[in-house]
């Protein structure tokens, strides 16, 4: 990338002083003049044109490279500790408490199997239009609730590690498929819980700041991020570099299908960081349907 980073400079310099030669040399002839400035002046756009789409299209490509890399670690790890189970439970006798302990194991593996495909298809879907398939009316504070329920139970989490700030009220009704939303908030409280450490306190609030839209607000004690990152990380499998991505599992495409979702219901999703260890929140606004 640097590479073409520079020899795109070079290529513009050496355009400008062409240009101010022809200027100097041509300074009293006014059409060959006028002429050339335009010439210059387009094949110097063109240049730096194509130098950014250059540099867009190798980002792009590391990043799918990142993304084939992290999906194939996540497709490889749970199908391997599957077979090695179904092996020894194959090979060997064992008692039933140990048989029961292997079981568990591979249905948590084959539920991390199932959650990666269903990331990578819903990715794909949410980028093929606004089609407003199976929307109604959706009670969104239920929404939130049953996936708090959910995200507690997979992640064995506490009531005291992830909890409401404020108990939220009912009749917060949004307009929408309920399966998009609760796709949408499951990863905004998973990406929470993944970049929280081992002491974890994730508080989520759904808000009303007016009566015409809901926000949800999930605020974790994690790792932060830079302020520099804070926009690139809704972008398709980026992952903003620290340390502990490096330990954190993922491809990349949980932030991305949030803020593709709530844009098709009308609202956005955006962060906010005080900078690295210091935390995140983590904000998806929609449009609410108010009745008085």
């Amino acid at each position: 990338m640097a590479f073409f980073i520079g020899l795109g400079v070079c290529l513009v310099g050496l355009a400008v002083a062409l240009n101010v030669s022809w200027i100097i040399f041509h300074w009293r002839q006014v059409v060959p003049l006028v002429l050339g400035i335009i010439l210059f002046g387009l094949l110097i756009a063109g240049m730096v044109i194509n130098t950014i789409f250059l540099v867009r299209e190798i980002r792009r490509n590391e990043q799918q490279d990142s993304f084939l890399n992290a999906i194939t670690h996540e497709l490889k790890t749970p199908i391997a500790s599957i077979r090695l189970y179904l092996q020894t439970l194959e090979s060997r006798p064992l008692d039933e408490a140990k048989r029961r302990e292997f079981y568990h194991i591979m249905q948590e593996d084959t539920d991390r199997l199932l959650g990666t495909v269903e990331q990578v298809l819903k990715a794909s879907e949410v980028r093929q239009g606004n089609a407003r398939q199976n929307w109604k009316e959706v009670d969104f504070a239920a929404v939130v609730r049953d996936a708090l329920g959910l995200a507690r139970v997979r992640q064995h989490l506490s009531d005291e590690a992830m909890y409401f700030g404020s108990e939220p009220s009912d009749g917060i009704t949004v307009m929408g498929n309920a399966e998009e939303l609760r796709t949408a908030v499951f990863n905004l409280f998973d990406n929470a819980i993944k970049y929280s450490g081992e002491k974890k306190k994730i508080v989520v609030d759904i808000l009303a700041p007016n009566i015409d839209t809901v926000s949800l607000r999930v605020c974790d004690h994690g790792v932060g991020i830079q302020a520099k990152e804070l926009k690139r990380i809704f972008k398709r499998f980026y992952r903003a570099p620290n340390p502990m991505s490096r330990e954190v599992k993922g491809t990349g495409l949980g932030l991305f299908i949030v803020r593709s979702i709530a844009r098709r219901h009308g609202g956005d999703a955006y962060a906010e960081s005080e900078g690295e260890g210091l935390g995140s929140t983590f904000t998806m606004r929609l449009p609410r349907i108010y009745r008085a």
